[in-house]
């Protein structure tokens, strides 16, 4: 797989976005999880740019993270169409 730290990051963002217990216990709690994922995202990506497949690149730039995990997912085979 390409990418493994990448994938898991990206999984923990959809399972935490999907803890919907945590959100409605604590909103600011879930917010907080959500924001402490996508800030290491970000930072995974930045530190990584220009040695990234160019598609890769362009979901993470995009913000399109179920797409990054799917061309994660399918070893860069997957579009995003």
């Amino acid at each position: 797989m390409l990418h493994p730290d990448l994938a898991a990051l990206l999984r923990h963002r959809k399972e935490t976005i999907a803890d919907h217990a945590l959100r409605e216990r604590d909103p600011a709690a879930h917010l907080d999880a959500l924001k402490s994922v996508s800030e290491e995202i970000t930072a995974w990506h930045l530190s990584r740019r220009g040695t990234l497949p160019p598609r890769l690149d362009h979901f993470l730039t995009a913000c399109s993270f179920d797409k990054a995990l799917q061309f994660l997912d399918t070893d860069g085979t997957w579009t995003g169409h």
